[in-house]
């Protein structure tokens, strides 16, 4: 069930999902009240990218995997470009293995020409000023981190620049906040429409990002839900 363990700054209570019912929030959205998974992905790029340029102090690297986590890293490395911030993405599989909505992200990233490798030698360069975006796996992770996927969440560990995860850190059971087999410890977390059950036990400051996500989603499916973004974009939570 949905709870309540999460408030923002000035004390409002944010309900706190588990990922089979961010699962469900998604179907919703998408399914039945005609949101596209691309808008969605378009807000949490953007706004991640916001959080990457103020903790950066030189380049960053964006490990990505496939779906809808690796494709906010993905409009997230797009943003950063824009803003003429050097950037580098890692895939942990050859492009060719992306679908649906990240493939369409690399896509516009190779027609931008920015610089799209796999293969965890791509992060042999990366340093303590090299900020990295955790876009690898997301809320969606069953059973513990399967080879390869494991050596990148160990490599991006090994470095000491800042790391900011998109959703929930990789690694991290989104439900329980259990690590399942190597998890990423981020200086900070950005959360995308309603914080995660298993965030009370993640590392790092938690931020809560709008990602356009209508209250009558929520209340379809009987969440308890009161906006709590006001004129901002996102919010800073605290448990």
């Amino acid at each position: 069930m949905a709870q309540n363990s999460f408030r923002t700054s000035t004390g409002q209570s944010v309900t706190a999902v588990t990922a089979e019912e961010m699962r469900d929030v998604d179907r919703v959205a998408v399914e039945d009240v005609g949101l596209q998974l691309l808008q969605m992905m378009e807000n949490a790029g953007r706004i991640l990218a916001w959080h990457v340029r103020e903790v950066r102090n030189g380049d960053v690297v964006v490990v990505a995997g496939n779906g809808g986590n690796g494709g906010g890293g993905l409009a997230c490395a797009r943003h950063l470009v824009n803003r003429n911030v050097p950037v580098q993405v890692v895939l942990d599989r050859p492009s060719e293995g992306l679908s649906g909505a990240g493939a369409r992200q690399c896509d516009i990233l190779d027609e931008m020409n920015v610089s799209v490798t796999a293969g965890l030698e791509s992060l042999a360069d990366a340093d303590e000023r090299t900020t990295i975006v955790d876009a690898l796996i997301g809320y969606g992770l069953s059973g513990d981190v399967r080879p390869p996927t494991h050596e990148y969440i160990d490599r991006m560990n090994d470095l000491t620049g800042p790391t900011v995860s998109l959703d929930v850190p990789s690694g991290i059971d989104a439900t329980t906040g259990e690590p399942l087999g190597e998890a990423v410890s981020p200086a900070r977390t950005v959360t995308l429409a309603l914080p995660k059950t298993g965030l009370d036990a993640s590392t790092g400051t938690l931020y809560l990002a709008d990602i356009s996500i209508p209250r009558t989603v929520y209340d379809r499916l009987e969440i308890e839900y009161e906006p709590p973004f006001g004129d901002d974009d996102w919010i800073q939570l605290e448990q």
